[in-house]
């Protein structure tokens, strides 16, 4: 017997790899400040987890429709409308077992073996993996500080080949914290279509990222590209990453292929935490997500100010999402030494760049204040330390 080639060729996901070694010093007694992992410690809103208790009362739950419950599906329709000003028929919404459903989903659904995809480097590596596992190929279009680690029309069109079936762009990115400006999403998008490839958006992060100088959310590019596939989650703005909820909002031609593989790989997304879900839509849930936001603002704050104090270089602060992305190559020690001695050392538990690409894989780390501001203070503090020992070396 044999494991598949496919099986082999996945590589680690680093972060949940250094997330285990985490595990394993707490469970040796350590004290561990874990800034490796893009989870908010917050946890639903109240009102989805009151709408859950009650769900959970022992009532039959049987399978939902493939593409989700009509009532959920609604409710993220009128988000698009309330939120962004898109208006999106509910029929072109897909709601997923977690955004990697999704992600795998419109993968499958636009991706031929052989097909590239156009992607950034550095990009969050699942997107990678799940590309190169479904046949296809990814066109990694190098980034830097000068396009904020960002993909830009250009860097698309260096990548574009005569195979190319599809632009995938993060806004804002994991691992940066970086948005794509709208002018620049534009003009991808326009190359894009012009050459008759899809457009596949994460907007995971979309709902945590700064908010414009008229107080304005940054809208989705659904209002802009409305043929643009998009992918979404509960696990970021709304805090539910264990529930395993997302969605993605597909053009009404890919909906048909899309319901099929879904039906075919995962029946459907869990019914309760679709139910419960419903809760996330009301003034209640949305105000207390928003007061998070705000929070991880304050949060922000603190990491940059003690990663200048530490000597740290950010070369491009976030202005979404939870990370920042810190040039550790004047500490003398590669990324992955960095991580592994931050760890074992004065347990502060990073991640290596070296899960996001080749551009920024020794150079850079990803650090994510979505823990509290104690933990990121003490954290910072043993950095501090560690950094200070490597100019004694």
């Amino acid at each position: 017997m044999k494991v598949s080639a496919r099986a082999e060729r996945v590589a680690p996901f680093y972060a949940l790899e250094f997330g285990a070694r985490a595990a394993a010093l707490e469970g040796a007694g350590r004290d561990v400040v874990r800034l490796s992992i893009g989870e908010p410690d917050v946890g639903a809103p109240p009102a989805v987890l009151a709408a859950m208790r009650e769900v959970m009362d022992g009532r039959p739950l049987p399978y939902t429709n493939p593409l989700g419950l009509p009532a959920l599906r609604s409710a993220i329709a009128g988000f698009y409308a309330a939120r962004h000003g898109v208006t999106v028929d509910p029929s072109r919404i897909i709601v997923t077992s977690g955004a990697s459903a999704a992600l795998l989903l419109v993968i499958a659904a636009t991706t031929d073996p052989g097909d590239e995809v156009v992607l950034a480097d550095p990009s969050y590596p699942c997107n990678r993996q799940m590309i190169e596992s479904l046949g296809g190929r990814v066109a990694s279009a190098p980034t830097t500080a000068a396009t904020r680690y960002q993909l830009d029309a250009a860097a698309a069109e260096r990548a574009w080949t005569g195979r190319t079936a599809a632009v995938m762009v993060a806004t804002p990115s994991n691992p940066t914290g970086t948005s794509v400006a709208p002018a620049e999403l534009d003009a991808i998008c326009a190359l894009a279509r012009e050459r008759g490839a899809w457009r596949i958006v994460d907007e995971i992060y979309l709902d945590l990222a700064d908010h414009g100088a008229d107080g304005e959310p940054p809208r989705s590019v659904l209002a802009r590209d409305d043929e643009a596939i998009v992918v979404n989650s509960f696990s970021k703005y709304f805090g539910m990453t264990g529930w395993r909820l997302g969605w993605c909002v597909v053009p009404e031609r890919l909906v048909p292929a899309v319901e099929r593989l879904a039906m075919n790989w995962f029946i459907c997304a869990s019914a309760p935490a679709q139910q419960a879900a419903l809760a996330a839509f009301t003034p209640e849930s949305l105000a207390t997500c928003e007061e998070r936001r705000v929070e991880l603002l304050a949060r922000r704050a603190i990491v940059l100010t003690g990663l200048e104090r530490i000597g740290l270089s950010v070369p491009v602060p976030p202005d979404g999402a939870f990370y920042v992305y810190v040039d550790v190559s004047a500490t003398g020690l590669g990324s992955w030494e960095f991580c592994e001695r931050a760890l074992d050392e004065h347990h502060v538990a990073l991640t290596p760049g070296a899960d996001f690409g080749v551009a920024t894989a020794d150079t850079h780390v990803r650090l994510s204040y979505a823990a509290s501001r104690e933990q990121l203070t003490e954290g910072l503090r043993r950095l501090g330390t560690f950094v200070a020992g490597l100019r004694g070396e």
